[in-house]
Protein backbone atom coordinates (compact mmCIF):
# COMPACT_ATOMS: atom_id res chain seq x y z
CA UNK A 1 0.00 0.00 0.00
CA UNK A 2 1.45 3.25 -1.18
CA UNK A 3 1.90 5.55 1.89
CA UNK A 4 3.98 9.04 0.19
CA UNK A 5 2.42 10.84 -3.32
CA UNK A 6 5.19 12.31 -5.50
CA UNK A 7 3.35 14.20 -8.20
CA UNK A 8 6.08 15.11 -11.37
CA UNK A 9 5.46 17.98 -13.23
CA UNK A 10 7.60 19.51 -15.89
CA UNK A 11 8.59 22.80 -15.93
CA UNK A 12 10.24 25.55 -18.23
CA UNK A 13 12.22 27.13 -15.98
CA UNK A 14 13.22 25.55 -12.85
CA UNK A 15 14.34 28.50 -10.96
CA UNK A 16 11.45 30.42 -11.67
CA UNK A 17 9.34 27.78 -10.71
CA UNK A 18 11.06 27.27 -7.02
CA UNK A 19 10.98 31.30 -6.49
CA UNK A 20 7.02 30.97 -7.41
CA UNK A 21 6.29 28.17 -4.96
CA UNK A 22 8.77 29.64 -1.98
CA UNK A 23 6.86 32.42 -2.06
CA UNK A 24 3.46 30.44 -1.76
CA UNK A 25 5.65 29.29 1.34
CA UNK A 26 6.85 25.88 0.12
CA UNK A 27 9.96 24.37 1.01
CA UNK A 28 12.53 21.91 -1.46
CA UNK A 29 14.26 19.19 -0.11
CA UNK A 30 18.49 19.85 -1.17
CA UNK A 31 18.84 15.96 -1.49
CA UNK A 32 16.67 15.78 -4.35
CA UNK A 33 17.54 19.26 -5.85
CA UNK A 34 19.81 19.66 -8.75
CA UNK A 35 19.78 21.33 -11.96
CA UNK A 36 17.37 19.61 -13.39
CA UNK A 37 14.69 19.00 -10.60
CA UNK A 38 13.66 19.63 -6.83
CA UNK A 39 11.26 18.06 -4.87
CA UNK A 40 9.20 19.86 -3.04
CA UNK A 41 7.44 19.26 0.03
CA UNK A 42 3.72 19.98 -0.10
CA UNK A 43 3.08 17.93 3.55
CA UNK A 44 4.79 14.89 5.36
CA UNK A 45 3.81 12.65 2.54
CA UNK A 46 2.96 14.94 -0.71
CA UNK A 47 5.57 15.73 -2.72
CA UNK A 48 6.00 17.52 -6.08
CA UNK A 49 8.89 16.94 -8.04
CA UNK A 50 9.43 19.79 -10.40
CA UNK A 51 11.50 18.72 -13.47
CA UNK A 52 13.02 20.79 -16.63
CA UNK A 53 10.79 19.33 -19.48
CA UNK A 54 14.02 17.96 -21.30
CA UNK A 55 14.53 16.23 -17.77
CA UNK A 56 11.05 14.87 -17.66
CA UNK A 57 11.01 13.60 -21.34
CA UNK A 58 13.66 11.20 -20.63
CA UNK A 59 10.44 9.23 -17.98
CA UNK A 60 8.25 9.07 -20.81
CA UNK A 61 7.60 7.94 -24.30
CA UNK A 62 4.68 10.32 -24.91
CA UNK A 63 4.54 14.00 -26.68
CA UNK A 64 4.68 16.32 -22.88
CA UNK A 65 1.64 18.67 -22.65
CA UNK A 66 1.69 22.05 -22.37
CA UNK A 67 -0.37 22.99 -19.55
CA UNK A 68 -0.90 26.46 -20.55
CA UNK A 69 -3.04 24.95 -23.48
CA UNK A 70 -4.11 21.50 -22.61
CA UNK A 71 -5.08 20.20 -18.99
CA UNK A 72 -2.98 16.88 -18.23
CA UNK A 73 -3.94 17.12 -14.46
CA UNK A 74 -5.97 18.68 -11.98
CA UNK A 75 -4.28 18.97 -8.33
CA UNK A 76 -6.15 19.00 -5.80
CA UNK A 77 -5.55 20.06 -1.84
CA UNK A 78 -6.91 20.63 1.40
CA UNK A 79 -6.51 23.34 3.10
CA UNK A 80 -7.62 23.88 7.00
CA UNK A 81 -10.14 27.10 6.41
CA UNK A 82 -11.64 28.85 3.96
CA UNK A 83 -9.23 32.22 4.69
CA UNK A 84 -6.14 29.38 3.73
CA UNK A 85 -7.52 28.86 0.46
CA UNK A 86 -8.17 32.82 -0.29
CA UNK A 87 -4.87 33.49 1.25
CA UNK A 88 -3.43 30.86 -0.87
CA UNK A 89 -4.75 32.07 -4.00
CA UNK A 90 -3.42 35.41 -3.21
CA UNK A 91 -0.15 34.69 -2.83
CA UNK A 92 -0.03 32.70 -6.25
CA UNK A 93 -1.52 35.56 -8.27
CA UNK A 94 0.90 37.90 -6.49
CA UNK A 95 4.03 35.54 -7.55
CA UNK A 96 2.75 35.09 -10.97
CA UNK A 97 0.08 32.43 -10.91
CA UNK A 98 -2.96 32.95 -12.93
CA UNK A 99 -6.46 32.60 -11.52
CA UNK A 100 -8.54 30.43 -14.39
CA UNK A 101 -12.16 29.88 -12.14
CA UNK A 102 -13.97 32.12 -9.72
CA UNK A 103 -14.45 30.32 -6.31
CA UNK A 104 -16.97 27.88 -5.45
CA UNK A 105 -18.91 28.15 -2.00
CA UNK A 106 -20.96 25.37 -1.21
CA UNK A 107 -21.51 26.13 2.56
CA UNK A 108 -19.45 23.11 3.48
CA UNK A 109 -17.50 22.95 0.97
CA UNK A 110 -15.52 26.02 -0.42
CA UNK A 111 -12.77 25.96 -3.15
CA UNK A 112 -10.58 28.05 -5.24
CA UNK A 113 -7.77 27.61 -7.82
CA UNK A 114 -4.46 29.05 -9.93
CA UNK A 115 -2.49 27.67 -12.57
CA UNK A 116 1.39 28.06 -11.45
CA UNK A 117 3.97 29.93 -14.25
CA UNK A 118 3.92 26.84 -16.35
CA UNK A 119 0.07 26.12 -16.49
CA UNK A 120 -0.30 23.28 -13.80
CA UNK A 121 -3.66 23.78 -12.05
CA UNK A 122 -3.76 23.91 -8.08
CA UNK A 123 -6.99 23.68 -6.42
CA UNK A 124 -7.16 24.64 -3.00
CA UNK A 125 -10.57 23.22 -0.75
CA UNK A 126 -11.74 23.45 2.42
CA UNK A 127 -14.34 21.04 3.54
CA UNK A 128 -16.34 21.24 6.95
CA UNK A 129 -17.63 17.73 7.29
CA UNK A 130 -19.85 18.33 9.96
CA UNK A 131 -21.99 20.73 7.51
CA UNK A 132 -21.61 17.95 4.87
CA UNK A 133 -25.41 17.35 3.47
CA UNK A 134 -26.98 13.86 3.90
CA UNK A 135 -26.41 11.31 1.33
CA UNK A 136 -29.57 11.63 -1.31
CA UNK A 137 -31.01 8.59 -1.52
Amino acid sequence: MATKVFINLPVKNLDKSVAFFTALGYSFNPQFTDEKATCMIISENIFAMLLTEAYFKTFTRKEVADAKVSTEVLIALDASSREEVQQMVAKAKDAGGTIYAEPQDYGWMYQHSFADLDGHQWELVYMDAAQMPAPQQ
